[in-house]
């Protein structure tokens, strides 16, 4: 990474934290070249804690002192912090967004045309290392912007580069995705309860069996398809399962909250 990156957060809240602890711990930045801006003085408190990086109330100091600005605010709070970013951005800043829902348009307007703005989607495993994120590039991004948003959020998971209207959907899948496989976690706990399981024990192998598929997925670069056929013997348990699941319409509910979440994005976005 250069000397000269210095990366300012608007917005000190967990996700931040998430992205700052990553960028730290990877080696792509120093915490000494990281500041963040916070009204709340708990949220400070604990960047601060576990970023090791100074953090201050002012916008304005964080706008002056950094060459990447992350906009990490409540999309509610993005037409305010453009108003004042505008005033003080530069052609040195790079800004990135992980504000949900807010359009590069919206903040392109914001922070005028020259602006160079790249929109990032990341999501809530963010917190543990484990992010799947997509992002899209402003009109005015570089290519060396694209491969320094790649290297940032690849080091908090997986970071891909897509068209802003695919956006939607990264947000109907991987957005709110964590949140289908929490529901699924619980109800595999549910079984395993029902069958005689006690909780802690059900809870802990349904999150683990997820986590080692899930690995295997990635690791093997096999079709899901193919690794569910290599567990499942003929005449044995787990056809019996799957058979269950099929006849439950498991697949298609899947498919459909992914769909019913990618145009709610959609709608919102347009607001």
């Amino acid at each position: 990474m250069s000397p000269e990156l210095r990366i300012g957060f608007l917005g000190a809240g967990k996700m931040a934290t998430a992205l700052a602890r990553g960028f730290v711990k990877a080696g792509l930045i120093g915490a000494d070249a990281i500041l963040a801006s916070d009204p709340v003085e708990l949220a400070r408190n604990d960047f601060h804690k576990s970023v090791n990086a100074r953090t201050t109330e002012s916008n304005p100091e964080v706008l002056k002192f950094a060459t990447v600005i992350v906009l990490a605010v409540k999309p509610e709070q993005v037409d305010a912090v453009l108003t004042e970013a505008r005033g003080a951005s530069g052609k040195q800043h790079l800004f990135i967004s992980i504000a949900a829902g807010v359009p590069l348009a919206k903040l392109q307007n914001g922070l005028g045309t020259e602006a160079r703005i790249i929109r990032v989607m990341p999501n809530m495993p963010a917190l543990v290392g484990a992010s799947a994120t997509a992002f899209a590039l402003g009109s005015a991004a570089q290519p060396q912007d694209a491969e320094l948003a790649r290297k940032l959020f690849s080091s908090v998971g997986l970071a891909y580069q897509v068209k802003e209207p695919l956006l939607d959907a990264v947000t109907g899948l991987s957005g709110s995705g964590p949140a289908y496989v929490y529901l699924m976690i619980e109800a595999l706990s549910d079984g395993g309860v029902a069958c005689g399981l006690p909780r802690d024990v059900a809870t802990k192998l349904a999150a683990q069996t997820v986590f080692g598929a899930a690995r295997m997925v990635l690791e093997t670069n096999l079709h899901p398809g193919v690794l569910k056929d290599m567990v499942t013997s003929p005449g044995g348990t787990t056809i019996e399962g799957i058979y269950e699941l099929e006849r439950a319409g498991v697949r298609g509910a899947f498919m459909t909250a992914v769909r019913a979440a990618t145009e709610k994005s959609k709608r919102l976005g347009s607001v």
